[in-house]
C-alpha cells in the first residue's frame, strides 16, 4: 500500500506532465506550434521517486508503486471476448473503428494485459529479492494528466471480472492515466522483508513493440521502503471485505438519476409495451467448498456446500425495479419499468415484492423473485433448496461489456448504493446491461445442507426469474447447472468440481 493521497498523485502527474519531467512529449519541433506534439501511444510514468510499501507476515505486500501508464494523442481501447466456455479469450485493439488483433499471449483471461510490466527489486547489497511480471488493466484508477485531454472518459473505471465473463472492454482516454496496480483481485501479494530497496519497472518487450514505445518511455526507477503494516485491512480483501470493514456500509446512496425511484407508485393502467427488454442469464455456480457449521450454533455438526452464483443482464435493456413501501410493513410492492430504444420510460408492471432482511450480512431491502438456487441429484430432481431466495440487485461483476447497449458505467456497483435502509419509503434497484449480480459463498442461508446426503453426483442449479414475474426478451438461458461430486465420510466430506469447458474454477 502506498502512503500517499490520490489528490497528491493526480497533482504530481499533472505537474510532471506539464514540466516534461516524465518525458511524455517526444516533440518533433512542430513549426507552427498549433499541432499537438508527437507523443508515444503509451508511456510509463511516475510522479514520485520514493515509495513506501507496507507488509505483514501473514498477508505480504501489494506491489503498488505509484506508477501509471498515460495515453498519448489518441485513446487506447482493447476488447477481450470469449465465444463460449469452450473457447479461449481473444483480444483486439480498436483504432478509429478498425480492429487489430493483439499478439498471442498478451491476453489470456479477463484480468487485463498479461505480463505487461517486469518488476525487479534489489537490496542495498545489490542482491535481487524480487523478479516478477505484473499484468495491467487499462481501466485502473487514474485521471487526465494535461489540460488539453478530454474532461471525461467513456471507458469503465474498474477491472473486476467473473470466472464466466465473456466480454470485457478496457480503455484509456487520450491524455488520461491508469494506475499500473489498482489492487487487481487476480494479483497475489508477495513476501518482501522490511527494508530499503531499488525498484526497476519496465514495460515488457512485446508491448514496447506493439505500442511502439521508445526506451525512455518504458522504464521507471524508484527508491522503495517497506515498512510493517499497522492497518489490519488489506486492499486485496475487496470491496465487500476491506472497505466494508472500514465503514462502507455507512456510505450514503449515490445521487444519480438512475438510482432515484419515482416519488409515488405508478398510476393508470399497467402496460408491457413492445420493444427492448432485459435478458437475464445464469452462469454455472463457482468458488465451491465444503464448510462445517460453527461450534456453539444450531449449525454445529452440519456440513454445507458453499458456492458463488451470478445472474447477469445481456440486454439490450436494463432491469429497473422500484419498490414502494406498504404503510407500517416491512414489505414493498415492486414494479418493473420498460424503456424504448432511446431510453425513454414507456411502461411498467407490478412484479412482486421487496422485503426487509435484518440478518447480519444483509440489512437491506431484497427483491423476492430474482433467482433460485437448488441442489439436484443425478436425475436432476431437487433434493435441497437454498434459503437464499431474495436479492438486492447490484452490478457487482463485468460479464460482457461488448453486448448491445452495455453500460460501461453502471450506477450501482455495490450493495450500499441502492438497497435502502429500514426507514426507506422506496428504493430503486437496477441491473444494467452487461453487468452481473453475484452472491458469494459467505451470504447467510445461501449454502446447501449436505449433512445427510449420500455420496454421488449432484448439480448446483442457478435459475433466474424462477416464477416468471419479470418480463424478459429471452427466457431460454435462465437456468445453469454445475456438476459436483460428493465423497468422503460424514464429518469429512470431499468435493470434486469438474471444469466447464476451459473454465476450471473448483
Amino acid at each position: 500500500m502506498i502512503i500517499s493521497s490520490n489528490k497528491a498523485v493526480r497533482t504530481a502527474i499533472a505537474a510532471a506532465s506539464a514540466a516534461g519531467l516524465v518525458a511524455l512529449a517526444a516533440t518533433s519541433a512542430s513549426a507552427a506550434g498549433s499541432a499537438a506534439p508527437a507523443r508515444p501511444a503509451l508511456a510509463l510514468v511516475s510522479p514520485v521517486t520514493d515509495v513506501t510499501l507496507t507488509t505483514d507476515e501473514e498477508y505480504g505486500t501489494d506491489l503498488n508503486f505509484s506508477t501509471y501508464v498515460v495515453a498519448g494523442n489518441a485513446p487506447i481501447e482493447v476488447r477481450a471476448t470469449r465465444a463460449n466456455f469452450n473457447s479461449p479469450v481473444v483480444a483486439k485493439q480498436y483504432v478509429k473503428g478498425k480492429a487489430i488483433a493483439l499478439p498471442k499471449g498478451m491476453v489470456t483471461d479477463f484480468s487485463g494485459l498479461a505480463k505487461f510490466l517486469h518488476i525487479t527489486l534489489t537490496d542495498p547489497a545489490g542482491k535481487k529479492v524480487l523478479d516478477i511480471d505484473q499484468s495491467l488493466c487499462l481501466n485502473g484508477d487514474g485521471s487526465r494528466t494535461r489540460p488539453d485531454a478530454p474532461a471525461t472518459s467513456p471507458y469503465p473505471n474498474y477491472c473486476n471480472s467473473n470466472p464466466f465473463t465473456t466480454g470485457a472492454v478496457w480503455g484509456l482516454q487520450t491524455g488520461w492515466s491508469a494506475n499500473t496496480s489498482s489492487y487487481d483481485p487476480m494479483a497475489k501479494p508477495v513476501k518482501v522483508p522490511v527494508g530499503k530497496y531499488k525498484a526497476t519497472l519496465t514495460v515488457n518487450k512485446a508491448y514496447r513493440d506493439f505500442f511502439k514505445l521508445p526506451a525512455n518511455q518504458s522504464t521507471v526507477k524508484l527508491n522503495v521502503t517497506v515498512v510493517p503494516n499497522e492497518d489490519p485491512c488489506h486492499p486485496g480483501e475487496g470491496v465487500r471485505g476491506c472497505f466494508a470493514a472500514k465503514g462502507a456500509a455507512k456510505k450514503p446512496a449515490l445521487k444519480s438519476k438512475a438510482l432515484v425511484p419515482h416519488a409515488a407508485r405508478p398510476t393508470g393502467k399497467a402496460t408491457t409495451p413492445k420493444g427492448p427488454k432485459p435478458d437475464l442469464v445464469s452462469v454455472p455456480a463457482w468458488g465451491m467448498s465444503i464448510d462445517k457449521g460453527e461450534e456453539g450454533t444450531p449449525e454445529a455438526g452440519h456440513e454445507y456446500l458453499s458456492f458463488g452464483a451470478t445472474v447477469w443482464n445481456a440486454g439490450p435493456s436494463p432491469l429497473v425495479l422500484d419498490g414502494f413501501r406498504r404503510q407500517g410493513k416491512d414489505v414493498m410492492d415492486a414494479f418493473q419499468y420498460f424503456y424504448d430504444d432511446k431510453g425513454k420510460e414507456v411502461g411498467y408492471k407490478n412484479t412482486g415484492t421487496m422485503e426487509w432482511d435484518p440478518r447480519e450480512g444483509h440489512v437491506h431491502w431484497h427483491f423476492t423473485d430474482f433467482a433460485r438456487y437448488s441442489l439436484l441429484n443425478a436425475t436432476q430432481s431437487e433434493v435441497v433448496r437454498s434459503q437464499k431466495e431474495a436479492f438486492c440487485l447490484a452490478a457487482t461483476d463485468m460479464m460482457d461489456y461488448t453486448v448491445k447497449n452495455a453500460n460501461w458505467h453502471p450506477s450501482n456497483t455495490d450493495l450500499h448504493t441502492a438497497c435502502g435502509d429500514h426507514t426507506s419509503l422506496s428504493v430503486r434497484e437496477v441491473l444494467d446491461v452487461g453487468s452481473g449480480d453475484t452472491y458469494n459463498q459467505t451470504k447467510p442461508g445461501q449454502s446447501f445442507d449436505i449433512t445427510d446426503l449420500p455420496n454421488g453426483e449432484y448439480f448446483v442449479e442457478t435459475k433466474a426469474n424462477p416464477d416468471g414475474k419479470l418480463v424478459e426478451g429471452n427466457t431460454k438461458n435462465n437456468t445453469a447447472l454445475r456438476k459436483v461430486i460428493l465423497g468422503g465420510v460424514k464429518g469429512a466430506r470431499t468435493l470434486k468440481v469438474p471444469p466447464v469447458g476451459v473454465i476450471n474454477t473448483p
